[in-house]
Formats: C-alpha cells, structure tokens, sequence
C-alpha cells in the first residue's frame, strides 16, 4: 500500500488502549488495523448508500443481450401460467 495522505485524529483513552491491544493481537500495526476497519466500514456504507451497483453495466450487457433459446427453455415457455395475466 502506498500511502499518499494522512489523517489525524483523536480518541479516547480507553479507545486507544483497545485499538493497540487489538492490533497487537492480530499482529498488526495500529495504523493497519484501523485502515482496515476503517476502509471496510466505508465501503459498506457506501456500498448500502449507492443507488447504481457496481455491476451495473454488467447488468445492462447481459438483458440487452441476444438469448438463444434451447430446448429447456422452449419447454417452460410452453408450460401453462400460473398466474392470469389482466
């Protein structure tokens, strides 16, 4: 990881020693430990705050897509609907 800018921030006591106490335990850095928590928390708020998925063009390309019936699929469009179309 290459770091390029810093953040400067401060804790409480008891966050601290906690913070320290958790890094040495998983061997890490205190500085890797909370990037890492830090990062994850992030993308998942922004993963839940994102009204496009990133896959969306994924998406896009698969139902524009040209689908060559096979014979499995040509027998459940033959199947009778179950739910009455109004």
């Amino acid at each position: 990881m290459t770091t390029t800018s810093r953040l400067s921030f401060r804790v409480p006591p008891d966050t601290e020693h906690r913070l320290r106490a958790a890094a040495a335990a998983t061997g890490q850095s205190l500085t890797n430990l909370v990037i890492s928590a830090a990062d994850a928390r992030a993308k998942e708020v922004l993963a839940s705050h994102t009204l496009v998925p990133a896959d969306f063009d994924q998406l896009i390309a698969a139902l524009d897509a040209t689908v060559t019936p096979n014979d499995a699929l040509r027998a459940v469009a033959r199947r009778p609907r179950r739910v009455k179309q109004a």
